[in-house]
């Protein structure tokens, strides 16, 4: 009887993981296979619980991890995210020393600081952006041979 069970608890978070598609509960299913197949070999309920539970559990902590990662590798973490590689025009001439500039991008304006402190960008000019800290672009400039226009 203890293999239907455990055949049931297989079933029910296979399901759950399809419709949540979190990665966590498919460790517990494997932990239910393993203790269905110790149940059917007459394993005792101990054991079986006590298999489900390190199985499970090591699966969880050791093989989530290194799966999420390859699976959300081109996962973009917000929108914001990616502009990261994009062209924005520089509306305020950027000057760290200054404190100033900012960027266009979308029809959005971002406040822009130059990934090289010595670097000023002027207004006009495109930059592309290599990261965002907080609300501010981390921009580099761009010569006007990168700059691709659009085919019309």
């Amino acid at each position: 009887m203890d293999a239907f069970w455990w055949l049931i608890i297989f079933i029910v978070l296979l399901i759950w993981e399809l419709i949540t598609l979190g990665l966590t509960t498919v460790w517990f299913a494997v932990g239910a296979i393993v203790a269905f197949a110790v149940s059917l070999c007459g394993g005792g309920f101990e054991l079986q619980l006590a298999l489900f539970v390190s199985v499970s559990s090591v699966l969880l902590f050791f093989t989530r991890p290194v799966l999420m990662k390859r699976i959300n590798m081109k996962t973009v973490k917000t929108n914001a995210d990616g502009l990261v590689g994009q062209l924005a025009k520089v509306t305020v001439t950027i000057d760290n020393l200054q404190a100033s500039g900012a960027a266009r991008i979308n029809g959005l304006e971002w406040t822009a600081r130059s990934s090289d402190v010595d670097v000023r960008i002027e207004a006009g000019q495109m930059a592309r952006i290599k990261e965002i800290k907080g609300v501010k672009l981390i921009v580099e400039p761009v010569k006007e041979s990168e700059i691709q226009v659009p085919e019309t």
